[in-house]
């Protein structure tokens, strides 16, 4: 019986190499390699003229897996999140099966060296875009896994972040297939391995704190006050210390919640949630009036007309934030279009 390629010697494919599939005939040219992982090798290849990313590997269950999370983004209306799948296919060698899939090929800088070169002030406007993704992805249920600045793709203009890498997407309920010790909350300590949404936000974090220490911090002996003190150290980071530290103890349970969050810290003199919860439990939802003994159908009535006006002023508030947050948004975009133009 031939035995498969070993990962070992499949990435020692050499420039030039024609990929030819089994069953559908396409032919790829190998160009270089772009990555290594533990379950495959991803080569940038062309195909009719068109570059595409072949990932192969000698594991047939591990492509089937990552073909089937591609075929579920794919039906996530509404999210660009991942690559599209274009093939999948075997390729017979001298050595034996070697199964392989296509997929887009997502050009443009990883998020770390985006930020590098546009600045921090974009690390709120692109993890909002990140957690609108990841929240579809949940709904749908699915946890990435796997969240990490490097599998992480910015094309444009306009600016959009895309990933290049789906090989830790995981059922929700189930373990988590592949993780990166840095952005994995069994690692400091901060909560199990199992896929749920908390454990894509905890990493999201992770991210935040990574783009202002590009080195990564080495553990010490983990939790939440470790990591936390480093944020504290950072001024990039400060605005965001109260939304890093919920999301690490996993008190956001949804994508959702934690960007309306990052939504509030850009919108002017406005409060964020633990100073919210504060002025909740300090203060009485009403005004609290003196009690009068003329009239008590007066003083009902008016209560009533203050309520109203209550409501009608919390209404055109909640109307005022909506506006402002596109308009912030809108801006942002707009000076980044204009500074690839000129």
């Amino acid at each position: 019986m031939m035995m498969n390629p070993s990962l070992k010697n499949l990435s020692k494919i050499s420039s030039g190499t024609i990929i030819e599939g089994k069953w559908h005939h396409n032919r790829y040219t190998i160009i270089k390699q772009l990555g290594f992982g533990a379950n495959g090798i991803v080569y940038l290849a062309r195909h009719d003229s068109k570059q595409v990313a072949l990932k192969m590997s000698d594991n047939g269950m591990s492509v089937t897996s990552e073909v089937n999370v591609l075929k579920a983004f794919a039906k996530v209306q509404g999210s660009a999140l991942g690559p599209s799948l274009l093939d999948v296919d075997d390729w017979e060698t001298s050595e034996g099966k070697v199964s392989f899939y296509v997929m887009e090929f997502i050009k443009g800088p990883d998020f770390l060296s985006f930020l590098k070169q546009k600045g921090p002030d974009w690390t709120g406007v692109m993890v909002l875009q990140l957690l609108a993704d990841l929240q579809l992805l949940h709904d749908n249920g699915w946890v990435f896994g796997d969240l990490k600045p490097e599998n992480l793709i910015v094309t444009g203009p306009p600016a959009r972040i895309r990933c290049i890498d789906v090989g830790g997407t995981t059922m929700q309920g189930r373990s988590i297939k592949e993780f990166t010790e840095y952005f994995d909350r069994g690692y400091w300590g901060l909560g199990s391995r199992k896929a749920e949404p908390r454990y894509d936000l905890f990493a999201v974090a992770m991210i935040m704190i990574n783009t202002a220490f590009p080195q990564r911090f080495t553990k010490k002996s983990g939790g939440l006050e470790e990591i936390m003190e480093k944020v504290k150290q950072s001024p990039e980071l400060t605005r965001y210390e109260k939304i890093i530290s919920y999301a690490l103890s996993g008190k956001f349970l949804s994508a959702n919640e934690m960007r309306m969050e990052i939504i509030q810290v850009h919108l002017p003199d406005a409060p964020s949630r633990s100073n919210r919860q504060q002025k909740t439990a300090k203060q009485p939802p009403f005004p609290r009036q003196p009690a009068r003994s003329p009239v008590k159908k007066a003083k009902s009535s008016t209560s009533v007309q203050t309520r109203k006006q209550f409501n009608k002023g919390k209404k055109k508030f909640a109307a005022l934030e909506t506006i402002t947050i596109i308009l912030v948004i809108s801006l942002m975009y707009f000076f980044y279009i204009y500074s690839q133009i000129t």
